[in-house]
């Protein structure tokens, strides 16, 4: 395929980064697929536009147009996802491993969207529960509701799901009211600017809503406020980094991190290589190490066995795992 020229969409237009960018290859060829650099923007500007255009723009909506929103960028998604599938192999990732991150991504927004469309109200406050009275004789009521922040979501991505990772997080930003600066990690961007393109194209977002980054923040952490959410997926060492960044600690940022995992499988003492559950161990111990080559935040760190079943248990697997075809994506056998 030709090189992918990727762009990054602020300020309500596409416009070309003035820095080289770095080259993106293929997982699978080698093959250089995509251009990826953040050069020329200008990060204060993207951080104004996101909370006085696309901020002013969401908080128009109740929240039960803004769950509409949701559903027909998840049906967008759905309907052109053909083309992200073409992309997706160029990851390493099967059909099977792209199901999970194109469909499922779709998917969540959808069931975002349905979840809200149900629970919460067609208008701009959403109480949370009744007037308490604090006052012995009633002249002091206290009564809480949610509003959206005036602040933009920041969302600073893992490669293994470029698309699902972005979507499971632009969905409850947006029901809340909350513009969008999406950070993909560079190594997989081209899937997640093709994604981003989709949403765009269906014309359904607020201006300002959606900004893209592909390449470095720069200095955008520079110019957060305490109204700002940094939403960051990744190593538990980059995000220590990013807590502490000067910026967050003092102006009170909201961060919220997903860092690595700590996953195990444990096969019972009771379950001998005749039961079901012995069955079920070996087929979802292979899984977690080839679904998406391990590459997930699920997958397992360590199989926990009684030591009377080592023996039974690396034979079963071993079996399993002999069967299991490496190469092309684009191959059903792979």
């Amino acid at each position: 395929m030709s090189a992918i020229s990727l762009k990054n969409y602020a300020l309500g237009r596409w416009v070309e980064g003035k820095g080289a960018g770095a080259d993106i290859p293929s997982a699978v060829t080698g093959r250089i697929v995509a251009r990826a650099g953040s050069g020329g923007l200008d990060f204060k500007a993207m951080a104004s536009h996101a909370r006085d255009v696309g901020g002013a723009n969401l908080r128009k909506q109740t929240f039960q147009q803004r769950a509409a929103i949701v559903k027909a960028l998840g049906s967008a998604i759905m309907d052109k996802k053909e083309e992200l599938y073409a992309l997706n192999f160029h990851t390493g990732a099967t059909r099977k491993d792209g199901w999970i991150d194109i469909e499922g991504g779709a998917g969540t927004l959808l069931s975002m969207a349905s979840s809200a469309k149900r629970e919460l109200p067609d208008d701009f406050l959403f109480v949370d529960g009744p007037v308490e009275q604090i006052s012995k004789e009633g002249t002091f009521l206290a009564q809480h509701v949610y509003t959206p922040l005036r602040g933009a979501a920041v969302h600073i991505n893992a490669f293994n799901f470029p698309v699902w990772g972005m979507l499971e997080k632009l969905a409850p930003a947006f029901l809340a009211g909350m513009p969008a600066i999406v950070k993909p990690a560079s190594a997989t961007a081209y899937l997640t600017e093709a994604a981003v393109r989709i949403m765009i194209e269906a014309n359904v977002l607020p201006t300002g809503a959606l900004q893209l980054i592909a390449g470095s923040t720069g200095d955008l952490f520079e110019h957060l406020t305490c109204q700002d959410v940094v939403s960051f997926t990744g190593s538990a060492w980059t995000a220590e980094m990013l807590k502490q960044h000067p910026v967050v600690m003092r102006e009170g940022v909201r961060f919220v991190a997903e860092q690595d995992s700590l996953n195990a499988s444990i096969l019972g003492p009771d379950a001998t290589p005749e039961s079901p559950e012995f069955d079920l161990f070996i087929k979802e111990v292979a899984k977690e190490m080839t679904v998406k080559a391990g590459q997930k935040c699920t997958a397992i760190r360590r199989a926990l066995v009684p030591a009377a079943r080592i023996d039974a248990v690396q034979a079963a697997l071993i079996a399993r795992i002999e069967k299991i075809v490496l190469g092309d994506p684009r191959e059903e056998s792979t």
